[in-house]
C-alpha cells in the first residue's frame, strides 16, 4: 500500500475481515472501520435494490486524497475504503472504511470524516428501486444545480 492509503471500487461484494489487512500494523492498537449496508427504505418508501455508477479516475484519485488528508489531519497510521458499483440488493456492503493508529480516539475520528467526506465529495451515483416497480437517482439534484458531485 503506498503511502499507507488504499481507496479503490469494486463491483464484487466486500468482505471486511479481509479488508482489515489493508491497514493492519503492529504498530497500530486502535483499529475503527465503518460498514455502508443497503437498507429497506428510503423516505417513506420500500427500496428492493441499489445500483452505484462511478467515474473511475476522479473516485480514484479523490478517494486517495480524501485518505492522505486523514493521515495528516488525526495522525493515524493506515486508511483505507473500498467504494461498490453496480447492482446491490438489501444488505449488501456499499461502502467500507478501514483506518489504524497507535491509539482508538485518532482511528475513530479519522473513520467519520472520511465517511462524511467520501459521501460528499466522490463521484458516485445511487439509483435506488422501489417496491412499486419506479426508480430513481438519489440525491442527484446537487448535480443539476452545479454545485459538485452527489452525496449518497
Amino acid at each position: 500500500m503506498t503511502e499507507n492509503v488504499a481507496f479503490s471500487l469494486s463491483d464484487e461484494g466486500l468482505d471486511s475481515r479481509t479488508l482489515q489487512g489493508l491497514v493492519r500494523d503492529p504498530h497500530c492498537g486502535g483499529y475503527a472501520s465503518f460498514e455502508g449496508w443497503v437498507r429497506d427504505h428510503h423516505e417513506g418508501r420500500e427500496v428492493t435494490r441499489l445500483e452505484y455508477e462511478a467515474y473511475p479516475a476522479m473516485c480514484q484519485k479523490e478517494g486517495r486524497r480524501i485518505l492522505k488528508s486523514a493521515l495528516e489531519r488525526f495522525g493515524v497510521d493506515k486508511a483505507a475504503a473500498v467504494h461498490r458499483t453496480g447492482s446491490l440488493a438489501i444488505g449488501d456492503v456499499a461502502i467500507w472504511i478501514g483506518v489504524s493508529s497507535a491509539h482508538r480516539r485518532e482511528a475513530l475520528e479519522a473513520c467519520a470524516w472520511i465517511i462524511d467526506e467520501i459521501k460528499s465529495t466522490l463521484p458516485v451515483w445511487k439509483k435506488e428501486f422501489f417496491k412499486d416497480g419506479t426508480s430513481e437517482w438519489v440525491r442527484c439534484d446537487r448535480c443539476a444545480q452545479g454545485h459538485g458531485h452527489h452525496a449518497h
